[in-house]
């Protein structure tokens, strides 16, 4: 498999957050716990660190499906799932983690910013499955 093969982004990303996934929500159930709850900031950290984990093994699956590459396999557009997904950990679950810590509260916004990124991504993992299946169904 080439160096620029298309799966090794998602690949990447997805070891990194799965990583700092666990290592965040283990931090948020153990060592932060008292002052999150203290906070009132418990459910906030926790939400943040189920969606970087569920989008951690989202992009672990994205990278099975590259990796399985058939010669129609919309790129194009799961690189571009990846890299919202990645932008949306950032923004939302970043933006979370931060305000449960005390951050600036001007980062409240951010968080939706982050959601959209998210959902854009899913759409396209949507638009690469019914680009992929019309190309399937036109070359019989």
């Amino acid at each position: 498999m080439p160096i620029t093969h298309p799966s090794r982004f998602p690949l990447l990303a997805s070891g990194v957050l799965g990583l700092t996934g666990v290592a965040l929500g283990a931090m948020g159930a153990h060592a932060l716990k008292a002052p999150l709850l203290e906070r009132g900031m418990l459910v906030a950290w926790e939400s943040a660190a189920r969606y970087h984990l569920f989008h951690a093994v989202a992009l672990l699956g994205l990278a099975a499906w590259l990796r399985a590459g058939q010669p129609d396999s919309p790129a194009t557009s799961l690189t571009w799932a990846a890299r919202c997904w990645c932008a949306g950990v950032l923004l939302f679950s970043g933006s979370l983690y931060w305000l449960a810590l005390g951050g600036p509260r001007w980062l409240g916004p951010v968080t939706p910013f982050g959601g959209v990124a998210l959902m854009v991504g899913w759409l396209l993992v949507a638009v690469a499955a019914w680009t992929k299946e019309k190309n399937a169904v036109g070359a019989r």
